[in-house]
């Protein structure tokens, strides 16, 4: 709801907003918010909008700096047909920039604000000198007059800003960024594709007549330009692309991407001191009611369904009574919790704000946390210096614990284990997740009979959503032996790392070993040699009564290079994981040495009888796991992001918000 007092406006700000309502009554198009109702009073005039869940582009951008080619193709092919709709009515922009792009909650832009567009003059041309300095067009600066063209030079603005984290044009005053973007030699970043130099130079050029999208051909010439050869232009308009990034909303009216400077405020509408009588005759007819809205009853609207997740900056421990502690993690503990309201127990994750930024395995839980393989979030609690999960919990313990009692599981139930995980990183995949750190003390079963379909993994601290434009990851994030090896030589790694650590699992549930591992003590620089190496073990006892299916599955999912490994889509169809499948084989000792041919074994001790089983095995297995934070400890650490406000981005924002006006 956009609310403004009549009295405060200046005359030509009562014509901007007289303006910004009659555009939004004409235009109706997928990438521009929609008005709903305009109406007013005898001190006010009130606007009532699209609520877009996910934030500004500005937002998003901050926090992440900069976004790959892919993710800007997407968000400009959706801005250049809302610019292309404005034109078509007659109207010109003006106010291009990241906080005028808002995301609505499946990731699509709508762009808002329109108190500087304008229709124009007669000779088809404007002249106005407003907007943000950094992405005004050159005849904005110079005065000479300006059309839509000018919004084209806003686009490749935005554009560039987005690929680069920086603008193109900035001085240390208003006055030498002015200067600039009238003389400057702009400066192209090598690392950008050909295409996208290209589309930046077509969209920078001074006169405007030359710009590209400023011809006879319109939107047309852009469409066909080489940066935009993958978008198809029908799907996109009708949101059949799926967009690179997906806010996760927990309700209709969560607020979680808008700041909290804001959203910590109480809603007050303030009274209105009534205006002039030219005001409210400026303002007559100024009612709207979008049309649909009064032809049936309000429930009929669809709204899209949410998770019923919570999120409150109340006392945590008003509403929750904490127990014991139930594990630790890198970063956080989680501990038992008694809702005190309810008696229900739950799993709380408590998560000290200064050492993690939990965001992102919020979202990831907020979109992905209904599928039964994955643990639950119920809700999420904010205060100064710490941030609580409220969590599902999980009865029937760790899959670590649970291997260690057994000292190691037949094929059928590691099969049965192994098939609830790849369906649940399959749907993972499917929808642009990495997990990272799949390992057994990260998958627990939900029921205390600890039945493989129960079977949760429980810890997102390190998923993260697939970003780069060739689909791989670039962050060093692991725990060491369940690491891939592209990952330990930062070569970039994607969702085939998650393969390569359920490789690792399988080998643990058969076994009772880890692969790379033979002792409570080693190093972490020997664990990782061993991971590079790529050297497997197939010898001793226990391997003599495992099929060869088996074998040859693990052979594929721990393979040195990850275009080798499968896909988990595909592994949900492999024969072992067929329930069906599990009889013994005559033929499981055959070729067995063919598997660790050309291959350097490790040494691992002989596998005693399960009857042998004693407690200094289970201390060796999960000393061999517990190696792995060693090898975290003093492994090279990943470049550290400090907070959004930290970044030259924020401060520079930050510094100069204000707009300025004619």
């Amino acid at each position: 709801m956009k609310v403004l007092k009549k009295a405060t406006l200046k005359v030509r700000d009562r014509h901007r907003t007289k303006m910004e309502r009659n555009i939004l009554v004409d235009v109706g198009h997928a990438f521009i918010v929609k008005l709903h109702y305009a109406f007013q009073t005898a001190g006010k005039l009130y606007l009532i909008l699209d609520f877009l869940r996910g934030g500004d582009l500005f937002s998003r951008l901050s926090k992440e700096v900069m976004f790959t080619e892919e993710d800007v193709k997407f968000y400009l092919a959706e801005l250049a047909l809302a610019l292309n709709h404005l034109h078509s009515l007659g109207i010109i922009y003006r106010d291009l920039k990241p906080e005028n792009v808002l995301l609505d909650s499946d990731g699509h832009i709508a762009l808002t604000d329109f108190g500087l567009s304008k229709l124009p003059l007669e000779e088809g041309k404007a002249y106005s000198f407003c907007g943000t300095v950094e992405y005004m067009a050159p005849e904005v600066v110079n005065r000479k007059g300006h059309a839509f063209a000018a919004d084209w030079w806003s686009f490749g603005v935005l554009m560039y800003e987005m690929l680069t984290g920086t603008l193109p044009f900035q001085g240390a005053t208003r006055r030498d960024t002015m200067t600039q973007i009238l003389k400057a030699k702009l400066g192209m970043p090598s690392n950008l594709s050909p295409e996208a130099q290209s589309l930046l130079r077509a969209l920078f050029k001074r006169n405007p007549v030359n710009r590209l999208g400023a011809g006879a051909g319109g939107i047309e010439d852009l469409k066909r330009h080489e940066f935009f050869a993958t978008i198809d232009w029908e799907a996109l308009v009708n949101k059949k692309i799926r967009p690179p990034f997906k806010p996760a909303v927990s309700g209709p009216d969560d607020a979680y991407y808008f700041d909290s400077e804001f959203t910590s405020k109480t809603p007050r509408d303030s009274p209105g001191v009534p205006a002039s009588a030219t005001a409210h005759e400026l303002f007559r007819g100024f009612s709207f009611v979008a049309p649909g809205l009064l032809d049936g009853p309000m429930s009929q609207s669809k709204e899209t369904p949410f998770k019923s997740v919570r999120t409150n900056t109340g006392n945590f421990l008003d509403e929750y009574e904490l127990l014991h502690e139930l594990g630790t993690g890198s970063y956080s503990v989680c501990r038992l919790a008694r809702h005190k309201a309810t008696g229900h127990h739950y799993a709380v994750k408590i998560i000290n704000r200064t050492n993690c930024d939990c965001r992102e395995e919020v979202e990831i839980l907020l979109r992905y946390g209904h599928h039964p393989g994955i643990v639950s979030l119920k809700g999420v609690h904010e205060e100064a210096g710490k941030v609580y999960l409220v969590l599902q919990l999980l009865r029937g313990g760790d899959l670590l614990d649970y291997i260690a009692n057994k000292g190691r599981l037949s094929e059928r139930e590691a099969s049965s284990i192994l098939r609830i995980l790849v369906n649940t990183v399959a749907f993972l995949h499917e929808n642009g997740v990495v997990h990272r750190d799949l390992k057994p003390p990260n998958i627990l079963f939900a029921s205390e009979s600890c039945t493989p379909e129960s079977v949760t993994i429980c810890d997102m601290g390190f998923a993260k959503q697939m970003r780069a434009d060739n689909g791989l990851l670039m962050t060093p994030c692991y725990t060491a032996n369940f690491v891939a090896p592209e990952v330990l030589k930062r070569q970039g790694y994607d969702a085939a790392c998650d393969i390569w650590s359920l490789g690792v699992i399988l080998y643990i549930m058969l076994s009772g070993r880890c692969p790379y591992s033979t002792a409570p003590n080693d190093s972490p620089q020997r664990i990782l040699q061993r991971i590079s190496s790529g050297r497997l073990d197939f010898t001793g006892e226990h391997w003599s009564n495992v099929s060869q299916s088996v074998k040859d599955l693990l052979v594929d999912m721990l393979h040195l290079s990850p275009q080798r490994r499968p896909l988990a889509s595909h592994l949900r169809n492999h024969l072992w994981l067929n329930p069906a499948s599990h009889q013994h084989p005559s033929n499981h000792v055959q070729n067995r040495c063919n598997i660790t041919q050309n291959r350097e074994s490790v040494i691992v001790p002989g596998f005693q009888s399960k009857s042998d089983i004693n407690a200094n095995e289970k201390l060796h297995l999960k000393g061999t796991v517990a190696a792995t934070f060693r090898a975290i400890a003093v492994s090279p650490k990943a470049a550290h992001l400090g907070p959004v406000g930290m970044s030259e981005l924020a401060r520079r924002r930050f510094k100069n918000k204000g707009t300025v006006r004619e």
